[in-house]
């Protein structure tokens, strides 16, 4: 909440949730396709790919890092009947940066693309069937929360 002659500001977090699940829809594809095109030249993984890989891990993590710090503690504070499904989707994110780890280790090796992939596909029904739950568990939520916090605050830097 604001403070002193602070303003409070709105922020339409069940619109800016969607947005960042799409942002990393986006950047999973990217990397995807990255990959894939990876798969069809002889040189094996190139810088790019790396980048891609590297940088899609980074703002998944961050996101699920903002939401543990941030929002769900906000959500569990006005919504205690939520907790349960506060704790299921900390456990999902456990599990995500569990399967990232693997991703990283994959790409830090140099596995080849078909590999990367399978590692990709792992993350992808995951973090599919996280961000469905997500939204349907906590949008309408998300449309009256009173949360002061900067975005990237509470939903990463996406």
């Amino acid at each position: 909440m604001a403070s002193g002659g602070e303003k409070a500001r709105f922020v339409a977090w069940a619109g800016e949730l969607r947005a960042v699940h799409e942002r990393l829809r986006d950047a999973l594809r990217v990397t995807r396709e990255a990959v894939e095109a990876d798969g069809r030249t002889a040189e094996g993984a190139t810088r790019e790919l790396l980048l891609f890989c590297h940088g899609f891990c980074a703002a998944l993590a961050a996101h699920h890092r903002a939401e543990d710090r941030t929002l769900f503690p906000a959500i569990a504070s006005e919504h205690p009947e939520l907790r349960d499904t506060i704790r299921k989707l900390e456990q999902d994110h456990s599990m995500i940066a569990h399967l990232l780890g693997g991703l990283q280790e994959a790409v830090d090796h140099g596995q080849s693309p078909s590999e990367l992939l399978r590692h990709l596909e792992g993350v992808a029904a995951i973090m599919e069937s996280h961000f469905g739950y997500e939204e349907r568990q906590l949008l309408a939520v998300l449309r009256t929360l009173a949360l002061d916090a900067p975005v990237e605050d509470a939903l990463g830097p996406f």
